[in-house]
Parts: structure tokens; C-alpha cells; sequence
């Protein structure tokens, strides 16, 4: 078990703040202060300067901050590894996730892997793949699921599947009378796209740069960050947008829009990344082949 007083320095120093801190801990910010002067007192000097509402490391306090780390690492390690002596996986797995794997995808495969494995307590955080990629290199999560291809020095990834990216378009739009449709067939109507770091976003702008088309040349109606609200504003014809097939089954089923299929086709592709460490829990392990296994399986049905 890890020195309590080197657990509350390192939340002090990476929230930058003893309120902040004392929340994250559940503890007052008088307990807070009390184990900070302890280890002061310990290491007879100051680990912070106090002012303006926010506090920073001194020298000394760099130092100690450094091997807080890896003290609290590999306490952390001790404990899992301990833990995995048993057969049965416990414990809380932080995991992020694109919007759409998130919405389309991740209820299914959370669901099975929870049943399978009762103990573990999935956490979640929902953003665009580039915030969780950022995420999962400075390790606030243990592993992400992404649809875009990453080389991050700092990350492992296993490419699960690809799934076709269509263009939806109101029922009746001259788009949605066409078999296939190339990039440049797209400039006259008005297009509505994701917010900046969505995956589809950036696959689908480079679609048009490689057909040699602006973005100054595309007529852009709406940026959004939610493929939900994408989808309403084409149903209610306000312009085409770009989906994944995967996320787009129940509307197609229910005739509130068309779908066309890209020439060339495109696909975005659904990736599993975590940290590239040595060490690494089973818990990690096994989620990310369990959700390898599970994109695939839900890419190919």
C-alpha cells in the first residue's frame, strides 16, 4: 500500500489545486492540507508555492512528483498483479470511445463483456477519436476505441474492421436517385459535416482532397458534434451528410433517408489502442481482444 501522504501529494500536484485534490479523494481540504505539511515536515522543505488560486510544484517538489509516479505505479501494479493470482477478472477499467462506437457500438459489446466478467466496473468517457487518442497517450485511460488510424509512438493498436462510410441524403434529393457518387458530384449541395477531430471528418476531407476538391469549394451548411443531430437535419433536408453503415441501419430500415455508397468506396476503420507499456493488466488485455473480437463480429453481421 502506497504512502497515503504521497497519494494525496501527487492529486495535489496534478489538479493543481487542494479543493480540486480533496474532491477527487473524497476528503476534506483541511485533511488535504494536514497530509501535504506531513510530508513538508518529512522532507524538511516546500513542495508548493500558494498563490493566486492555484498551486505549482517547487524544485524539490518536481522531484518528488517524479517518483510519486512511479512509486504510485508500481503500487498500482502490485495490486492488480496480486489480484490476477485468482481466475476471476476484477476491478475498474477506464475506457474511451469514439461518439459512434460509443452509440452504436459499445452498449453491445459492454453488455456481453460484463456478463462474462461481473467484477469489472467499465468507466467511460465519450469524445472524438483524436480526444481519446490524446487520453489514452497521457494514460487518464486504459485503453480507447477509435475510428481512425493512429501511429503514435506511444500506443499499440489492433485494427479490428472496417466499415463502409455512405452518403445519407433526404428522400428525393437527386444524390439519393444515384447508385454511386464521386466526390466531385457532391460540390453543389449543401453539406453537413462533424466537428473538428471526428474521425469521419477527417477521413472524409481527405476523400475530397485526393479527388483534388477545396474545402473552400464545398458548401458547408452545419459542423456538428453529434452524428444524431447529423442525421435529423438530413432526414429534415437540410443538406447530405457522411455515415458509417453500422450507424445508420435503423433509418435506412425505416425509409427517413437514402443512403449512397462513395466511388471510390471509403471505409473508416475501428481500432483498439491502448498505452504501449510494459507492463499492462489482464483486465486491458482482455477487454481489448474481447472488443477486437466484438467489432469484428458486429462489422461482419
Amino acid at each position: 500500500m502506497a504512502d497515503r501522504r504521497l497519494q494525496v501529494f501527487h492529486a495535489v500536484a496534478k489538479h493543481g489545486s487542494f479543493t480540486r485534490a480533496a474532491e477527487h479523494l473524497f476528503m476534506t481540504q483541511p485533511a488535504v492540507t494536514f497530509q501535504i505539511k506531513q510530508l513538508e515536515e518529512h522532507y524538511n522543505t516546500r513542495l508548493f508555492e500558494r498563490g493566486h488560486g492555484k498551486v505549482t510544484l517547487t524544485p524539490a517538489g518536481d522531484l518528488v512528483m517524479a517518483y510519486a509516479e512511479r512509486i504510485l505505479g508500481l503500487n498500482e501494479e502490485l495490486e492488480v498483479r496480486v489480484g490476477e493470482l485468482t481466475d476471476e477478472l476484477t476491478g475498474t477499467l477506464n475506457i474511451g470511445t469514439s461518439t459512434t462506437i460509443g452509440a452504436y457500438w459499445l452498449p453491445g459489446l459492454l453488455r456481453d463483456f460484463v456478463r462474462q466478467y461481473p467484477k469489472v466496473v467499465p468507466r467511460v468517457v465519450v469524445g472524438n477519436s483524436q480526444l481519446v487518442e490524446d487520453k489514452v497517450v497521457s494514460k487518464e485511460l486504459d485503453l480507447g476505441l477509435i475510428e481512425i488510424g493512429t501511429d503514435h509512438p506511444a500506443l499499440e493498436r489492433i485494427s479490428a474492421c472496417h466499415d463502409e462510410l455512405l452518403v445519407i441524403a433526404p428522400i428525393g434529393h437527386p444524390l439519393a436517385a444515384l447508385k454511386r457518387v464521386d466526390a466531385h458530384e457532391l460540390i453543389p449541395y449543401p453539406r453537413i459535416t462533424r466537428d473538428p477531430g471526428n474521425a469521419i471528418r477527417v477521413l472524409t476531407e481527405q476523400y475530397f482532397e485526393a479527388a483534388g476538391i477545396g474545402a473552400e469549394e464545398l458548401n458547408v451548411v452545419a459542423e456538428l458534434g453529434s452524428l444524431a443531430t447529423v442525421k435529423q437535419l438530413v432526414e429534415a433536408g437540410v443538406g447530405y451528410g457522411i455515415a458509417s453503415r453500422a450507424a445508420i441501419q435503423r433509418e435506412l430500415a425505416e425509409a427517413r433517408f437514402a443512403a449512397v455508397p462513395l466511388d471510390p468506396p471509403l471505409f473508416t476503420p475501428l481500432e483498439v489502442i491502448y498505452p504501449r507499456d510494459k507492463f499492462r493488466s489482464r483486465i486491458i488485455t482482455t477487454f481489448a481482444e474481447f472488443a477486437t473480437e466484438g467489432l469484428r463480429a458486429r462489422c461482419l453481421a
